[in-house]
């Protein structure tokens, strides 16, 4: 039986031009890379991230579609997005899980695992 898989990457870098640490504000840009890796197509419906700060603060973040797309990928296929997030320390993590639906109607989730959001500066 055909099996839907997705594989997901992220890489990320921190926009000091959107962060203000005067106000406690700390942006950072995340690029995600989705690549079919199943034997079925499969479309990415929704997202649902969670974010904490240093201080443990978590926001959690659902919703339809990534950056207003849900792309249908054929196995080995891939889409790429950016997005970004701001947090109130210049450290913190994002994880999140993907909803998505083979061709046939099965329903999966996709595990983002854990990533860290750092400021450069901060590390020693």
């Amino acid at each position: 039986m055909a099996k839907p898989e997705f594989s997901v990457s992220v890489a990320v870098r921190a926009l000091p031009e959107q962060s203000n640490p005067d106000a406690g504000q700390y942006a950072f840009a995340y690029t995600v890379t989705i690549v079919n890796s199943g034997d079925i197509a499969a479309q990415l419906i929704a997202r649902h991230w969670v974010i904490t700060d240093a201080n443990g603060h978590t926001e959690e973040v659902r919703g339809l579609a990534v950056v207003g797309h849900q792309p249908l990928l054929k196995p080995e296929e891939e889409f790429e997005y950016t997005s970004w997030t701001r947090i109130a320390t210049p450290n913190g993590t994002m994880r999140g899980t993907f909803f998505c639906m083979s061709e046939d109607a099965r329903p999966f989730d996709v595990p983002i695992a854990e990533f860290g959001l750092t400021l450069a500066s901060t590390l020693h």
